[in-house]
């Protein structure tokens, strides 16, 4: 796992670069949270790839914990990826309520993240 720090329109962002799920359970958030906000960044983009799949499945309560982290923290974060694939009308619907308050964005590109990150 890499984290590079971008200057975006005068908010530094850490962006997570890496090849396997590094985010599995609420701990590993927190450590990459932290690993960010030590680095300066207030933001963070992450890959859905980068989460454990079940984290799409809202009955296992593991995108709960995992996001309340975030909150707690003030730590905004856009998670990249394609969510048309997911069918669950709650998951659809947690999107979409994410997406309007603004603290945890679901996009579709790393400009869109950056673009919806840099203006809240």
């Amino acid at each position: 796992m890499e984290i590079k720090l971008y200057e975006y329109q005068n908010v530094t962002i850490a962006e997570i670069d890496a090849v396997v799920i590094i985010i599995h359970n609420a701990q590993d958030a927190l450590d990459i949270l932290a690993n960010c906000a030590y680095q300066g960044a207030s933001k963070i983009i992450v890959q859905a790839s980068h989460i454990v799949p079940e984290f799409f499945d809202l009955k296992t309560g593991i995108a709960g914990e995992i996001l309340q982290k975030f909150s707690t923290y003030q730590m905004q974060l856009a998670i990249v990826g394609d969510f048309t694939k997911y069918t669950s009308k709650s998951l659809q619907d947690f999107i979409f309520e994410s997406n309007k308050v603004g603290r945890i964005n679901f996009v579709a590109s790393i400009e869109e993240a950056r673009e919806r990150l840099a203006k809240s």
